[in-house]
């Protein structure tokens, strides 16, 4: 909505225009009028609708064309006002521009009006600039001139109403203004097509959206209890239940299908909304859009979509119980059957409120999903959990369309959405209070990445549900020390490997090499040492095709070896051939890397100084045994 109203009064000389400003800010005649009003700026507090108002006089005498034009480009609305008690300020209306050449037969018989077309082709704007009507004068002619003014309102749709008024008599001042102001901050235009008397085709399809997050039960129509919470949540206060009998009588003595079962329908509250507008009460129909967060070009708007979120560098964002309990809701929602699980046509019908689809055929490859491809609460949860890790604005965008601030009662959609501490903090103090953690996943061409991402949502290479899309991540959650924590598995893609500019900021990295191909271990040291090394990131070494023989190398250029002189943990098998479920070892340890990155070095330490230690006894050993018989050896001679 806007921030403030600009208002310029146009019309003929001597109609009143400058009278109408002076009475309004005087609340008084003037007895002296001056050739041209300055502009009167009315402050928020004093205002119907509580915005700044600027009020612009005009005048043809003491004004250019010129300043008449950067006007009418700077005008919200505009005033054209007439002498009530003239008919020939009313015939003045309908006469030709003054601007348009006689000689141009086709202009003339397209513009019929003098200053309704003035502003049409001073502002350029679609949809045109609000028009008001003011009949000043009313005092000089009772009967009023609504009559000759009725074609000129049906001729022109950008005209929002016609008031009559009395400078002198302060009759309809505060009136005037206050639609002047209505019809800028709710103007019937977008809502509204007056020539075909309907709804326009973005008005009713923003309409159908709030309809359908209002139907709780997804029954297509709205219970008594879903209009009281809908006109609660509108207008700060449910209906009275008489007040509710009515507005269904209503709706069902005009539309067929309007009121189902004593509940109302699609159609009866799209027509509901077109009643408020024809009967001039269209700021109804924009606080409820407004309420639910549309802008003046019926699109939601980018406060409500995407409410501001600072997420300092190292910190990541996780979804709080604010939102998985809200997210529980919408499947519990949606899941029509009980199952347990979304199908394809109860997930089409969750998107419905989306402009379009926000996830695609990668999904089923990305989360766990159940028989038939259905989706569970849990792969639910843990797409939302991506989302809001990888892109939070993404997400804050879904969790509006979705209704979140409504529903739950928040101010934003940010109240859903956690911003953890740094990555920095975590190391210093040697265990991590993040949720979500990501493991990068890295390894040669062939080395069977993509199975092990799908192995983690227990799928083997002999299943038969496999998914054809690809995914670059895959989501799922294991238990550590008895926390829930979901783990992301990235693979990453060989270009940006090698790229200088790309940093590391995962919490774990897997090394993933072929135990047959000896050069796809020299690729994952290669990776470790540019990528990983220096950013002191845990990393695991596993070896893929555990059932395959491995390559033959010498000991010095071992994996162990290699993980032995870097204080890595030694090298873990991972297969998943003929497996009806993957050995899922590899990603508890993974999670317990990103989780305790300090006791993966201390336990190589700590390794290493008992080997120390047990050499040194050994060795102690062996002296005093060769020390012993020594001395028996010589006690004998």
């Amino acid at each position: 909505m806007k921030r403030d109203v600009r208002i310029l009064l146009l019309g003929e000389a001597q109609v009143g225009k400058t009278s109408l400003i002076l009475s309004l800010v005087g609340e008084e005649f003037p007895e002296e009028v001056p050739p041209r009003a300055e502009e009167i700026t009315i402050p928020a507090d004093v205002t119907p609708e509580k915005v700044p108002t600027h009020i612009v006089d005009y005048s043809e005498t003491e004004q250019t064309e010129e300043e008449l034009q950067d006007e009418l480009h700077k005008a919200d609305v505009v005033c054209v006002v007439y002498d009530v008690s003239e008919e020939a300020t009313i015939e003045k209306v309908r006469e030709s521009d003054p601007m348009v050449k006689e000689e141009d037969p086709l202009l003339l018989s397209q513009i019929r009006t003098k200053w309704i077309p003035l502003v049409n082709r001073r502002t350029d704007r679609d949809p045109r600039v609000p028009i008001i009507l003011v009949g000043n004068k009313s005092d000089l002619r009772p009967g009023g001139s609504m009559e000759a003014v009725l074609p000129i309102m049906s001729q022109f749709p950008e005209i929002e109403t016609c008031v009559e008024c009395s400078a002198k008599n302060l009759r309809n001042i505060s009136e005037l203004f206050y639609y002047a102001q209505k019809a800028v901050l709710h103007p019937t235009a977008p809502l509204y097509d007056p020539t075909a008397k309907q709804l326009r085709p973005e008005c009713a399809q923003a309409l159908t959206r709030i309809f359908r997050l209002s139907d709780q039960d997804l029954d297509e129509v709205l219970s008594d209890q879903e209009l009281n919470s809908f006109q609660k949540y509108c207008f700060g206060h449910p209906l009275a239940p008489q007040a509710l009998e009515d507005v269904k009588t209503v709706v069902g003595k005009n539309v067929a299908g309007g009121v189902r079962d004593g509940q109302l329908t699609l159609d009866g509250f799209l027509f509901l909304n077109t009643l408020f507008i024809q009967r001039g009460r269209h700021e109804t129909t924009w606080a409820i859009l407004r309420r639910f967060g549309y802008g003046d070009a019926l699109k939601l708007t980018e406060d409500y979509l995407y409410p501001p979120l600072p997420v300092p560098q190292g910190c990541t964002t996780e979804l709080n119980h604010f939102g998985y309990q809200f997210l529980q809701r919408v499947f519990e929602k949606h899941d029509q059957d009980h199952d347990g699980a979304l199908s394809p046509s109860e997930l089409q019908n969750l998107f419905c409120v989306f402009p379009e689809a926000p996830w695609g055929p990668e999904l089923p490859c990305t989360v766990c999903t159940v028989a038939g491809g259905q989706l569970p609460l849990h792969g639910f949860l843990c797409q939302w959990t991506l989302l809001t890790y990888l892109d939070v604005r993404r997400c804050l965008g879904h969790l509006g369309y979705l209704g979140y601030p409504i529903f739950s009662e928040q101010d934003s959609q940010t109240s859903a959405i956690t911003v953890t501490r740094e990555k920095r903090l975590d190391q210093e103090k040697g265990q991590t209070r993040r949720h979500v953690l990501l493991c990068e996943v890295v390894g040669a061409p062939g080395v069977g990445k993509s199975a092990f991402l799908q192995a983690f949502l227990g799928r083997s290479l002999g299943s038969q549900e496999l998914p054809v899309e690809p995914s670059a991540y895959a989501i799922n959650t294991v238990h550590i020390s008895g926390q829930e924590k979901y783990l992301i598995l990235q693979e990453v893609g060989t270009d940006s490997l090698w790229d200088s500019t790309s940093e590391a900021t995962c919490d774990v990295a897997c090394l993933l090499y072929d135990r047959s191909d000896y050069e796809s271990f020299e690729f994952c040291t290669r990776v470790y040492k540019q990528r990983y090394l220096d950013a002191q990131t845990p990393c695991l070494f596993v070896f893929s095709k555990a059932d395959l023989p491995e390559s033959v190398v010498t000991p010095s250029s071992s994996a162990a070896e290699f993980c032995r002189r870097h204080r890595l943990p030694a090298p873990t098998p991972f297969s998943c051939t003929n497996l009806t479920t993957p050995n899922v070892a590899v990603f508890s340890r993974l999670a317990t890397m990103a989780t305790f990155p300090h006791l993966v070095q201390s336990e190589l330490h700590n390794t290493s100084w008992l080997r120390l230690l047990l050499r040194a006894t050994g060795a102690a050993l062996a002296a005093i045994l060769s020390f012993s018989l020594y001395r028996v050896l010589v006690r004998s001679r």
